[in-house]
C-alpha cells in the first residue's frame, strides 16, 4: 500500500480507522489498509496470525451487526499505540471496556494485544469505567 509522504496517516489515526472499519462491517478493507501480511495477535481465543483473527472478526459482525464503537482515549508511544473504548453488540446493552493495543511497523499492524472487561449493570463506582 504505498503512500507518499503527504497522505500517511498517522498510527492513532490508523488505529482508530481500523477499529472502526472492522465494527462497520469492512473487515476486508480494515486489513488490507492497515494490517502487514506478517501480523501477529495475541487474542488467546484463536490463532495468532492475521487471518484467523480477520476470519473470527467477520463471524463476530455477522453475529453482531449493530455492533457500537465509542473511543474514549487513544494514546501513542513510539510504535505503540492504545485505543480505550467503549464496545457494545447491541445498543441498549452495556457492553465490554476495551483496549486494543496496535504496534506499527512501516505504517502497518504488525502486532496488536486486546483486553476485554464486562460493563456491570451495577457499580459502587460512580465513575464508570470511562
Amino acid at each position: 500500500m504505498p503512500k507518499s509522504t503527504d497522505s500517511i496517516m498517522s498510527n492513532k489515526d490508523a488505529s482508530v480507522k481500523f477499529l472502526q472499519l472492522v465494527v462497520a462491517g469492512k473487515t476486508r478493507e480494515a486489513y488490507s489498509s492497515f494490517v502487514s501480511r506478517d501480523m501477529r495477535h495475541h487474542n488467546i481465543a484463536f490463532a495468532g496470525d492475521a487471518e484467523s483473527l480477520e476470519r473470527a472478526m467477520r463471524e463476530d459482525n455477522s453475529l453482531f451487526p449493530q455492533k457500537v464503537l465509542e473511543v474514549k482515549h487513544v494514546i501513542e508511544d513510539g510504535s505503540l499505540v492504545a485505543v480505550h473504548s467503549h464496545i457494545r453488540m447491541k445498543s441498549e446493552e452495556p457492553g465490554y471496556a476495551t483496549v486494543h493495543i496496535f504496534r506499527f511497523e512501516d505504517n502497518h499492524i504488525v502486532e496488536m494485544w486486546d483486553i476485554v472487561q464486562v460493563v456491570p449493570e451495577n457499580s459502587p463506582n460512580k465513575n464508570s469505567m470511562f
